[in-house]
């Protein structure tokens, strides 16, 4: 099921990058090719990019690839890495969790508003961004269970 799951983020990933992709290659045909620039590329190229960062940080990216400041844990006992571990996903996902309703209430808020050109609604730009703090607080939560079996303290954080 979580194959499946991460497949599917990462085919959402992927269409929104080729789509950012196909709107660059436009913009420039547009600028360049015909000496007459689209406003609406910009506008789109700006809330692809929103979207592909947000997305890719909230499902895509894995947490041994997110830059970590690790020579404090790679000196450290399991004992201290397991406190360490949880300490620090007890605050990322704390603060997430604490974020969170005002996050949602902002975006939804936002529905209201939409952007210059395309009027796409801003709760249509941000709400990658709920995700993210949904995400973090999943992720947070998952962390600290693993940290409590003492799963995957062992391992150096190092690329």
């Amino acid at each position: 099921m979580t194959r499946w799951l991460q497949a599917a983020a990462n085919l959402v990933g992927g269409t929104l990058f080729l789509a950012l992709f196909l709107v660059f290659l436009v913009q420039i045909g547009a600028r360049f090719g015909l000496n007459k620039p689209l406003p609406w590329t910009d506008e789109a190229a700006v809330i692809l990019y929103v979207w592909i960062i947000l997305w890719a940080a909230a499902t895509m990216v894995p947490r041994r690839e997110h830059v970590v400041f690790d020579l404090l844990w790679n000196r450290a006992g399991l004992r201290t890495r397991m406190a360490m571990a949880i300490v620090g996903n007890l605050l990322i996902g704390g603060l997430s969790l604490v974020a969170l309703p005002a996050s949602w209430d902002y975006v939804r808020f936002m529905a209201r508003e939409g952007t210059p050109v395309l009027n796409v609604p801003f709760m249509a730009v941000y709400l990658p961004f709920v995700l993210l703090l949904v995400a973090l607080v999943v992720r947070s939560g998952w962390a600290i269970v693993q940290a409590v079996r003492g799963q995957g303290l062992d391992v150096e954080l190092q690329a």
